[in-house]
């Protein structure tokens, strides 16, 4: 015996039940049926007998509840499937985008390797022969040089705003202001009878007294440590004893090389202090001026105590104990012997890094810094002479770019940073002067690539605002490197130096070049020509200007 558990009909063998709504055919009228509207609910008998709703489940099933059951997993292997193919879509997409841009395609993309369509003014009349004889065997990806009009649009942004304006000097007083402890350190005169600016200074301790027990280059590196422990052992032989005091003899630099980075400051460094009459600091590069003195080892790191001035001249204290030795002579014919020892500092960040203004100097003009590290260092030395080496900025930036970054590097990769650094100084250019951007800290730390210490002659004016253009010299590397011995013969003339015999000179000339670039670099290759194209044409109206400061063509670098 057949019942429906839906409505509780008895059901004979061969019957339907088509009324049913479970069951129900095309006829069927919700509103009617007494079931679908809850109406004449009755228990379901079974023989007379009245039966459980648990033994009611149980009769259920049926064919039908197997069919949904066998539906469902269909649809479930359904959906997995779907899922599995998006899953392989979205990896093989990745796969292709990847894969083209490094190489690593097993089969060959058509959008891979294409020629570069050369356009003369892109390459400042470069043709393409040319460029292929510079390159080769290099390739580029097509999509980079469809690249170049957007890019171009950004560029041709920046130079409709580009403006040179003076900047105002501040006096002293407001420097006195910002940096007392450093003026009642440094005095306003030196001694006559030195080349180099030096003075005595009183020192008040005693023998067992360590004086370079809080500097601050000696607790922060080790490297430093070694030259400091020299200097505590030779140190109070070096004291000058006058009426029951001791006096120590304080140094500044004669000159500096002041930028720009891998522009061949090292090389230059290292060929100068092999000249008799030249010493430098205790390391080549103490980024007091621009870093140590506001208390940055790292920007990214925060701030740390800051250097004082003192831990500044202490890294001229080797230096300063062969001029006093020269003062003050060995034997008494040679007293009140003028000193002919200059000394030099090499930190390349001296030129361009003002980082770290905002953070100590209010009272900005629209953000501009109103101090420079210029104005400091011609405040105590006013006569200071400054040594600057540059070279093109387009393959200074790949040279920056190669020494600098950690990982992954390519000329692809070099291409998407400088193409994200335009787009940043465009946006910064838009709404504040080409000065408060190229010193804009948070703008610069953003660039992926440091575009704007190529920017040569904004801090070539800012300089010449307080320091005389004869105290200037500005040399190329490439110059430098075709012929070192003029270049070398310019610097020793500009510094005055005494005259070499052959033996020195050839020493100095034709020692190897220092800092050159890494084997695992050069490997990389040139960048790519859409690169090249596109730093040409930011740099332009920048190299244009310099060469009009500098009247000489050479700083225009339309052939490097």
């Amino acid at each position: 015996m057949r019942y429906c558990i839906n409505c509780c009909i008895h059901l004979l063998p061969n019957d339907l039940h088509r009324q049913c709504f479970r069951c129900r055919g095309p006829d069927h009228n919700s509103q009617k049926c007494p079931v679908c509207r809850g109406e004449n609910k009755i228990p379901l008998y079974t023989d007379s007998k009245q039966m459980k709703w648990l033994a009611v489940l149980e009769v259920r099933t049926d064919h039908c509840e197997s069919w949904n059951g066998l539906f469902c997993l269909r649809k479930g292997k359904l959906c997995s499937l779907m899922f599995g193919l998006i899953i392989m879509t979205l990896v093989m997409v990745s796969y292709i985008l990847t894969g083209a841009k490094h190489g690593l395609l097993l089969i060959p993309s058509p959008f891979h390797y294409g020629a570069f369509a050369s356009n003369p003014s892109l390459m400042d009349n470069e043709s393409l022969s040319d460029m292929k004889d510079h390159y080769q065997p290099s390739k580029m990806n097509i999509s980079y040089v469809r690249d170049y009009p957007s890019i171009k649009l950004i560029i041709d942004t920046i130079t409709s705003k580009i403006e040179f304006i003076t900047r105002q000097r501040p006096d002293l007083e407001e420097l006195r202001k910002q940096e007392p402890h450093m003026f009642s350190v440094i005095p306003n005169k030196f001694l006559p009878n030195s080349k180099n600016p030096c003075w005595y200074e009183e020192y008040r301790g005693n023998t067992t007294t360590d004086p370079y027990a809080t500097n601050s280059y000696a607790l922060y590196s080790k490297r430093f440590r070694i030259i400091f422990d020299y200097l505590r052992k030779v140190f109070w032989n070096h004291l000058y004893h006058y009426e029951d005091k001791h006096y120590r003899l304080r140094c500044l630099p004669h000159f500096y090389i002041i930028g720009q980075p891998k522009c061949g400051t090292t090389d230059l460094y290292d060929r100068l202090r092999l000249h008799p009459d030249v010493r430098f600091s205790a390391i080549k590069e103490p980024h007091w001026w621009t870093r140590k003195r506001f208390g940055i080892i790292r920007l990214r790191d925060g701030f740390h105590d800051r250097y004082p001035v003192e831990d500044y001249l202490d890294l001229f204290d080797l230096a300063a104990h062969q001029i006093q030795s020269v003062l003050q002579g060995d034997a008494g014919k040679e007293r009140g012997k003028r000193n002919s020892i200059i000394i030099g500092e090499a930190s390349a960040s001296t030129m361009w890094d003002n980082n770290a203004w905002i953070f100590f100097y209010d009272n900005s003009t629209e953000g501009e810094p109103p101090f420079l590290i210029q104005d400091f260092i011609h405040a105590f030395q006013p006569n200071a002479k400054l040594i600057i080496m540059l070279r093109d900025p387009v393959e200074r930036l790949y040279s920056d770019y190669l020494y600098f970054a950690s990982a992954n590097k390519s000329a692809e990769d070099f291409h998407e940073k400088v193409a994200e650094s335009l787009q940043l100084f465009e946006g910064c250019v838009l709404d504040y002067s080409l000065r408060a951007c190229v010193y804009n800290n948070t703008l610069n730390n953003a660039m992926p690539v440091r575009l704007q210490v190529g920017l040569y002659v904004v801090y070539l004016l800012d300089w010449l605002t307080v320091f005389n253009k004869d105290q200037i010299l500005v040399l190329r590397l490439e110059d430098h490197a075709s012929n070192m011995r003029y270049t070398m013969h310019m610097v020793f003339q500009f510094l005055d130096l005494g005259p070499l015999s052959e033996k020195q000179e050839a020493l100095i000339t034709k020692s190897p070049a220092s800092n050159t670039r890494r084997p695992e670099d050069r490997s990389l290759g040139p960048m790519l020509p859409s690169t090249k194209a596109i730093l040409r044409d930011f740099y332009r109206p920048f190299n244009t200007k310099l060469a009009q400061v500098l009247f000489d063509d050479a700083f225009l670098w339309k052939r490097t």
